[in-house]
């Protein structure tokens, strides 16, 4: 017995020894690695450290969109560029939410958070698939040029549709969320990398966007063109900045220091990396003609912040910069630094067993879950615009139905520019198909062209024999977006007379008139990402729904619209003007007669307006008599559903400086928040309104709070003629405030 015991006691040590030797071995191993391989260093150091064993050659093929593999430092192949403004684009499967513009339709930052998590964790798992297959080409990154916090602040700029809508606070609490929800909440790594894009001052027109100069004063820079910018660097923690093709007072956005670091990086203390917009370098050269060669351009990009170069300038000449003594290599290698250390936060260069996101389920992609949030979506988007004697929601029993339209049965209509590819898409015919009752007879023609005329009136003569004739017109990709994409346009995608094609417009001037004719309804539903002048088109409708560009889920949601399983809760995030001599020159950039802001035009429907199959009453306004500047505003109100139907509610908060001692806007978005409330049901609705709101930008370029009295408004809409139901109060501030630019 004593003999089996010296054993095992023998066997016991020699264990110890052997595991005590294997662990010696496992950290004289990992001491052993690089610093830039070895984990237990921190991101500073080890971007430090592979920084310092680069060539300048291979430290300038790493600032390029596509940073070539360096096989001796075992560095693998990355492209920068990649696009999810609303699903990931341009890839394999996706799921496609809603454009834009549709989210900014959609007041709920909430939701527009929970979709950026669904594009992130779906792009986590393309990324993995594709390093799997070898596959390091072009959108297989983790770096994404989204959201675009442009403001929309003309309606005839074909890109438009890529933005949030016209305001730069719905535009900033939206782009906020997106941010958050794209880059992960995870103290050490990012999920991806989302991009503030097109920093700053970029809104048409598309076809001179590679050589405009925009003027802009500091009152509206600050004022409109900024805001957006400063809460996704501060508040959104934005990993990268985009700088936009066009100049700004003389000086390309790329090249301009006092963009790129005085207010970005100094005054906001922006951290991440700034990336051109793809191929602008080349046009200091040759658009702009700042720079007389390539060698010029690439300096002075280099010399005013500007990390990535989305093109090949940086690729083909920032070498020979350096040698020729237009930019010190220490300058390359702090750019260098902070693109290698966005690689190190995103993981790539750590064990993948370590990295959170690198974990994600691969049945995530167009799961149940992110298809009923794009369902979501485009149910929050869409905006009743007209309902004439009650005809929406159709009534359970009717007999015969017919649709009609370009876009009735048109994926196009769905998905905007920057889509994904998803086999999920519903059109509008096929949501109407899957939403008819059983027994109602339903018949569809397309009945006119995108933008050519018919070759005969069948479907005219034909639809006015049904009970409801649903018409779904507007516009697609190819009529409006990026100036490469618009195919069909004769005006590099902007829409410059904010109109529906002729052909459709008489093809509904007919159908109204054959319509009218058998006494039969016609509803109206449009696509676009524009505010088109809908002056005539809503005097020939009986009810009237803009649809955006919806997703994959569009059809699915009108449907349910249409035949009330769903109320209609969208509020249009951009102000429907009634002509367009009601809009300044497309060309300046000042904001006088622009937006809700500041145009004093009685526009057709007013930014934050749109119906509900329910109505609601607000009273109780309670706020206090009296704050200090610079202390925030704590708002309720009363908010009840006087309807008979279940819906959701926009509550809007607007605030006006009385007695400003400059120019200020009309009146401002200050707070909002969606409530749903069923039939009867009353809310208590809390809104807090930051100091900021309270501010003006004086003639000696300073932001103050300034005492004086401002009046409050909270209803579901604006204070005008349109709004169904606001109360107004008034609050007194004392005292004034120097707050940051």
């Amino acid at each position: 017995m004593k003999r089996y015991l010296i054993f095992g006691l023998v066997l016991i040590q020699l264990l110890f020894v052997n595991m005590l030797t294997a662990a010696q071995t496992g950290k004289c191993q990992e001491k052993c690695l690089p610093i830039y391989k070895n984990e237990l260093y921190s991101f500073e150091e080890r971007v430090k450290d592979v920084l310092s064993r680069m060539t300048l050659e291979e430290k300038v093929s790493q600032m390029a969109t596509t940073a070539i593999a360096i096989p001796r430092l075992e560095i693998p192949q990355y492209e920068w560029s990649n696009e999810c403004l609303h699903g990931l684009a341009r890839a394999g499967k996706t799921t496609v939410f809603p454009q834009s513009i549709g989210l900014g339709a959609t007041f709920d930052p909430d939701l527009v958070y929970r979709m950026a998590d669904a594009i992130s964790s779906e792009a986590r798992v393309y990324y993995e698939q594709a390093q799997e297959k070898g596959n390091w080409g072009k959108y297989t990154g983790l770096t994404f040029f989204s959201p675009n916090v442009n403001l929309y602040r003309d309606p005839r700029w074909g890109r438009g549709q890529e933005t949030y809508g016209e305001d730069p606070y719905l535009t900033s609490r939206l782009g906020v969320a997106f941010v958050k929800g794209l880059q992960g909440n995870d103290k050490k790594y990012m999920k991806t990398i989302a991009c503030a894009k097109h920093f700053a001052v970029h809104s048409g027109p598309e076809g001179k966007r590679r050589y405009f100069n925009a003027s802009a004063t500091t009152k509206d820079m600050y004022e409109t063109y900024l805001p957006a910018f400063k809460a996704l660097v501060q508040e959104g923690k934005v990993g990268s900045v985009m700088g936009a093709h066009n100049r700004i007072n003389g000086i390309p956005c790329n090249g301009n220091r006092e963009l790129l670091v005085d207010i970005l990086r100094k005054d906001w203390g922006f951290k991440g990396y700034v990336t051109s917009d793809c191929n602008s370098l080349s046009l200091f050269v040759t658009d702009h003609k700042v720079c007389k060669n390539k060698e010029q351009a690439a300096a002075l990009a280099a010399n005013s912040g500007l990390n990535l170069n989305c093109g090949w300038i940086y690729k083909a000449s920032l070498v020979k910069a350096v040698q020729d003594g237009l930019v010190k290599e220490s300058t390359v290698d702090s750019l260098l630094s902070t693109l290698l250390m966005a690689r190190f936060k995103l993981g790539l260069f750590d064990n993948p067993k370590k990295v959170i996101y690198r974990k994600i389920d691969r049945n995530v992609v167009n799961s149940k879950t992110h298809q009923d949030i794009a369902y979501e979506a485009a149910l929050k988007s869409m905006v009743l615009l007209e309902n004439k004697n009650g005809l929406l929601p159709l009534k359970k029993d009717i007999n015969y139905l017919y649709v009609t339209g370009p876009n009735a049965n048109n994926p196009d209509a769905l998905i905007g520019n920057y889509f994904g590819a998803s086999d999920r898409l519903t059109t509008f015919f096929e949501g109407i198909a899957q939403k008819v009752p059983v027994g109602t007879t339903l018949q569809y023609r397309q009945g006119v062209m995108l933008n050519m005329v018919a070759s005969n009136n069948w479907t005219v003569k034909e639809a006015a024999e049904s009970d409801v004739v649903i018409a779904c017109m507007g516009l697609t990709n190819m009529l409006e977006g990026e100036s490469m994409d618009a195919i069909a346009s004769n005006e590099k995608g902007d829409v410059l007379n904010l109109s529906l094609p002729e052909a459709q417009l008489n093809f509904l001037r007919d159908l109204k008139e054959n319509v009218d004719k058998h006494q039969k309804k016609l509803v109206v539903v449009l696509t676009g990402g524009c505010p088109i002048i809908l002056t005539e088109i809503r005097e020939l409708a009986d009810a009237l729904i803009y649809a955006w560009y919806p997703g994959e889920a569009g059809g699915k949601a009108l449907g349910d619209i249409l035949f009330g399983n769903e109320s209609p809760s969208g509020r249009v995030p951009i102000t429907f003007v009634k002509s367009l001599e009601d809009l300044p020159p497309f060309e300046n950039y000042n904001m006088e007669g622009r937006t809700y802001k500041y145009m004093k035009k009685v526009p057709l429907y007013p930014f934050g307006y749109g119906l509900s199959y329910t109505t609601f009453e607000y009273t109780g306004l309670n706020m206090p008599s009296t704050i200090k500047a610079g202390e925030a505003l704590i708002v309720s109100v009363k908010v009840k559903n006087t309807g008979m139907t279940d819906a959701d509610e926009v509550v809007q908060l607007y605030i006006s400086d009385d007695v400003a001692s400059v120019q200020n806007p009309i009146r401002r978005l200050a707070a909002f928040t969606r409530v749903s409330l069923k039939s009867g049901e009353e809310k208590n609705v809390v809104l807090t309104v930051q100091p900021d709101m309270m501010s003006v930008i004086t003639d000696c370029n300073q932001r103050m709070i300034e005492s004086g009295e401002f009046t409050i408004s909270v209803g579901g809409g604006q204070p005008v003629f349109q709004t169904q139901s606001y109360v107004n109060g008034r609050v007194n501030v004392e005292g004034s405030k120097k707050l940051e630019l």
